[in-house]
């Protein structure tokens, strides 16, 4: 039976953190503990939930957990894994938690050869646009016409001028045995692939959209409301790559206008209506490619 918010474990595995009201990150990661459970060993690099989590004297998470290197995510899940699995204990989950830079930019490698190795981790990048821990640098997973402190918003240029990584075909481009895309405001969706993540031997990608209210300037009790947005005018995509075939795991009946999800945060403000029909276009063109190749 699949976990659904009245069956999921009741026991916290991660709280008492210092997370800024309304952290979508931190919703990702005390969600997929509750499904993955006790007998879990948790991986952060640099980022926001290790800022959080470990605040000497006090560590905020109830099951084994540790920061790795900036770049070394993937590379310490292996090495647990590998570890725990040399010493005979074989009921554990090896779980990575970073954030989009530390994934798309500086983690890439270490997870590109996690991948190729095939090791048996799951590896989820809590995605909030940029690197916001260290007060909002864009990094590669930053959408076009953000702004934030290195993609400033003036007269000329407006913000990021460069498209958002697609990190869900790139990993899938290494035929992995199981990759996903989620999003804090689709949580039953996102429960639903780490408890089937958690049954595939392999290694495991899933990339859950995370809003921050800090970096994208909403409210703090905006947080899966504007991340069911996202989806639901198209700007992000629910779906599943396994066993060499994409599939598509929700698709809104009409599409909402994007101009009033971007309109709501300040980050996109300075956008022109040339900017954004941009971004529309951009759109469109990714849901034809989508209708063609997902199932």
């Amino acid at each position: 039976m699949s976990i659904t918010a009245k069956t999921l474990d009741e026991n916290e595995y991660f709280y008492g953190h210092k997370a800024c009201a309304g952290c979508g990150g931190s919703l990702a990661v005390r969600i997929a503990l509750k499904v993955l459970g006790e007998r879990t060993v948790a991986v952060l690099p640099a980022g926001c939930m290790s800022a959080v989590g470990f605040n000497f004297p006090q560590l905020c998470f109830s099951n084994n957990a540790i920061i790795s290197t900036f770049a070394g995510t993937a590379s310490m899940l292996t090495g647990i894994e590998a570890g725990l699995r040399a010493q005979g204990i074989t009921d554990f989950h090896a779980v990575g938690f970073a954030g989009d830079g530390g994934t798309a930019d500086i983690g890439l490698q270490a997870l590109s050869g996690a991948i190729d190795r095939n090791d048996n981790i799951l590896y989820i990048c809590y995605d909030n646009e940029a690197y916001m821990n260290t007060g909002i640098q864009k990094s590669s997973l930053t959408p076009f016409g953000a702004r934030t402190t290195t993609t400033p918003a003036g007269k000329n240029i407006r913000g990021n001028l460069r498209p958002k990584k697609n990190m869900f075909e790139i990993v899938a481009a290494h035929d992995i045995p199981y990759a996903a895309t989620a999003s804090v405001g689709f949580l039953d969706d996102f429960m639903r692939k780490v408890e089937k993540a958690s049954k595939i031997k392999g290694t495991k990608f899933i990339h859950i959209i995370a809003p921050c209210p800090t970096g994208w300037g909403i409210p703090s009790d905006e947080t899966v409301e504007i991340a069911k947005e996202i989806v639901n005018c198209g700007l992000w995509v629910l779906a599943e790559y396994e066993n060499g075939e994409y599939k598509l795991n929700y698709r809104p009946k009409s599409f909402s206008n994007p101009a009033d999800y971007l309109k709501k945060q300040s980050r996109f403000r300075h956008l022109t209506d040339e900017d954004i029909q941009t971004i529309i276009t951009s759109r469109d063109i990714k849901w034809e490619y989508i209708d063609k190749n997902y199932h």
